[in-house]
């Protein structure tokens, strides 16, 4: 993931696209920036789920602040937000549709076995390590609660 990272910098690099690169440099700051609160901690350096984990919460904070700056009428910034979400959801796993999280959740409640709504905590532990970054975990949620009822 970091090798996929650094290229797509060097290409942007290459291309001049001002934004995109930087956006890489944000997105390879903050790799940077857990790898040393890692190695502080004792921890090895962060693996490709845990860059995925970073590039989710990215995404995320830009969505709000997108929201933030549109409320706030500032249209060019929301803009710019958007941009940023587009270049580091590139890194991301493509998410589930709708139908398919209604199916994968179908599954993991089968596979785990769960007959309640006791058993959601279980269900949602097995979608958060079978799809992290995949899915919008509050949508499924409300699924695998629908299914347990």
């Amino acid at each position: 993931m970091r090798e996929k990272i650094a290229q797509a910098l060097k290409d942007a690099v290459e291309k001049q696209d001002k934004r995109r690169v930087a956006t890489l440099r944000l997105i390879q700051t903050a790799i940077k920036d857990r790898d040393i609160a890692n190695r502080g901690a004792g921890k090895d350096p962060v693996s490709d789920d845990d860059i995925m984990e970073i590039l989710t919460r990215m995404v995320r904070q830009r969505q709000e602040s997108a929201k933030g700056f549109e409320e706030g009428n500032r249209l060019e910034l929301a803009e710019q937000e958007r941009e940023e979400i587009g270049i580091i959801s590139e890194f991301l796993p493509r998410p589930l549709n709708e139908d398919d999280m209604r199916q994968v959740c179908a599954e993991v409640v089968h596979e785990v076995g769960a007959d309640g709504l006791r058993d959601m905590r279980r269900c949602m532990n097995a979608l958060k390590e079978k799809f992290p970054g995949r899915m919008d975990l509050g949508k499924a949620s409300g699924i695998v609660k629908q299914m347990l009822r």
